[in-house]
């Protein structure tokens, strides 16, 4: 491994270095885990060793007779079974201990992580697939399980068990200590170093394979009509197998060079007990060792396999928590960059204004706005007018707060938005737009996304406000009721209803309602609208609307501006 690859692996690591020092006292523990279990394994073989031979000798002795021999059988058969039994507990203890941290560490990464996706606006957002963003927050996230129960414990574990036999074992011939240290050392080093080399490239492929591999299906599920129609399932299947078979190549290679280190940590231990038992051979033919203490020695040795076996399959595949690691540093550095607010705003009513506001999403050929000044007051109802895709849409997303200008500032409560910080301004600021986002929980947990504290009094106030109050009591669970992934059990003009009880649980200073009305009949509409008009009072409301008078106006409006291809234009 070069210096600078060295370097640049210790730069990818280190934030989750740090991470995992968090839970330091946790990690010890069950390091100490991993440490008692091998300790345990090589105490079991040494003894079993030392006393089947020892028996052996006195047995030997005593059937040649003349020989007054002594051997307590209790001290070293008690010991074999308090090794045989802390083994199979400290095993069963440490795993559980082990993977019961580590699930907690993903736990707080995967909700840190969720978090700052939140926090990323659609310009970041809309630069990768969501199913990019779906394979972050789970394979990414899980990859990194590897990096304390594969990649730190166990080789520290081992080096250390490796320094603790030479150690012991040189008491009695320093040459043995040595052989170990070497022999041994050689071959960790290796393990760690060599197959991290050898399995970087094709295991970052295989990460990034499986990312692309996500995505295809995804698209291929989502897209499947379409595909159909267009007769283009063929060709994107073809790229499916292309995906596979790189996927498959790279699969056996990673198991070709795991075998590779399973290889050279067997040849290892067989040669270090080899080389041991030669040692020890020629010192008990010397009168140094006495023969027990010969056959314990290399006895002890063949534990080893227990600590080297995992690290040629953990290390080999080092590269796909090196990518992992680096997509999720790029995410929380796209978070740093858009978390630098600080200023807070004023409650009531909230003037906000656009000046002089360019805006193009990246990659399109002409800007979504283009010089554009708007200014509201507080308390004021502002209709903002224009077909689809005049621009509309991107001014709400500007004063939320989910899109950056290209050029020009957006102005919220007389403060720049990006001085805001973004609790505060999910507090002032309401949004209704054309989506609406419904998760597979009882209507009762949807409400309360906009307020978790709300009892179910103001639940049922809100659904009143939207004319669905009547419909949930006559459901046989109430507010229990599930909505479905995505609200299916829903028609589109309860789920924009549902979606707007929940704004009314909120006390915004600033209401953005995209289309508010949209797939309502005129007459409950109207009666909605009515609803609105006494809890709009006191708020700076924006409506986003294709045109008045087409259907059922929002109430009280005060003024009208009209969009055209990103510009505003004169009525």
């Amino acid at each position: 491994m070069t210096e600078q690859h060295a370097m640049s692996l210790r730069a990818t690591l280190a934030p989750w270095l740090r991470l995992l020092a968090q839970r330091r006292g946790r990690l010890s523990i069950g390091t100490l885990l991993m440490a008692l279990t091998l300790v345990s394994a090589i105490g079991l073989l040494a003894l079993s060793g030392w006393f089947i031979t020892a028996s052996a000798l006195a047995g030997t002795a005593m059937a040649a007779g003349g020989v007054a021999i002594s051997l307590n059988v209790y001290v070293p058969g008690g010991g074999i079974r308090a090794f045989a039994l802390t083994r199979t507990v400290a095993r069963y203890v440490e795993r559980l201990y082990n993977h019961d941290t580590v699930l907690r560490l993903l736990a707080d990464l995967r909700t840190r992580l969720f978090g700052v996706l939140a926090g990323l606006d659609e310009h970041r957002l809309s630069r990768r697939r969501a199913s990019d963003w779906l394979h972050c927050l789970t394979a990414d996230i899980d990859a990194m399980d590897s990096l304390y129960l594969r990649l730190l414990a166990p080789p520290l574990v081992a080096v250390a068990s490796v320094i603790a036999l030479s150690a012991f074992l040189s008491f009695w011939l320093p040459a043995v200590g040595l052989a170990i240290c070497g022999l041994l050392g050689v071959a960790i080093g290796w393990l760690i170093v060599g197959q991290s080399r050898l399995g970087m490239a094709a295991s970052r492929r295989r990460m990034e394979d499986l990312e692309q591999l996500r995505g295809r299906l995804i698209e291929q599920w989502q897209g499947l009509a379409e595909l159909e129609a267009y007769d283009s399932l063929t060709s994107h299947r073809q790229r499916l197998d292309g995906i596979e078979t790189q996927l498959e190549a790279d699969q056996r290679c990673l198991g070709r060079l795991a075998a590779l280190g399973n290889a050279v940590a067997g040849l290892a231990v067989g040669t270090t007990v080899t080389v041991v038992l030669w040692l020890a051979a020629l010192a008990y033919t010397s009168g140094q060792l006495s023969g027990p203490v010969m056959v314990m020695m290399p006895v002890a040795v063949l534990a080893f396999n227990e600590a080297l076996a995992p690290l040629a399959m953990a290390f080999t595949h080092l590269g796909a928590t090196r990518v992992a690691a680096a997509r999720l540093n790029d995410l929380e550095a796209a978070a740093v960059k858009t978390g630098t607010q600080r200023r807070i705003i004023s409650s009531g009513p909230l003037p906000a204004r656009l000046d002089n506001v360019t805006l193009r999403y990246p990659g399109a050929l002409v800007p979504a706005l283009s010089s554009v000044s708007l200014c509201v007051a507080a308390g004021e109802r502002v209709a903002l007018c224009g077909a689809s895709g005049a621009g509309k849409s991107s001014v709400a997303a500007l004063l939320a707060g989910q899109l950056r200008p290209t050029q020009g500032e957006v102005m919220l409560d007389g403060k720049p938005l990006q001085d805001v910080t973004p609790t505060t301004l999910a507090q002032c600021v309401a949004v209704l737009t054309q989506r609406i986002d419904l998760f597979d929980d009882s209507l009762a947990a949807n409400l309360r996304l906009a307020d978790p504290g709300a009892d179910e009094t103001r639940l049922w106030l809100a659904l009143a406000m939207v004319e669905l109050s009547d419909w949930a009591a006559g459901l046989p669970n109430g507010l229990a009721t599930r909505v479905g992934e995505g609200g299916r059990q829903l028609s589109g003009g309860q789920s924009r209803r549902l979606a707007l009880a929940r704004l009314v649980l909120r006390d915004p200073g600033l209401v953005i309602l995209d289309e508010p009305f949209a797939g309502l009949e005129a007459a409950t509409a109207a009666r909605i609208a009515a609803h609105l008009d006494g809890w709009l009072n006191g708020r700076t409301v924006l409506y986003l609307v294709h045109d008045l008078g087409e259907k059922v106006d929002p109430p009280g409006i005060d003024r009208q501006l009209m969009m055209r291809e990103g510009r505003l234009v004169p009525l």
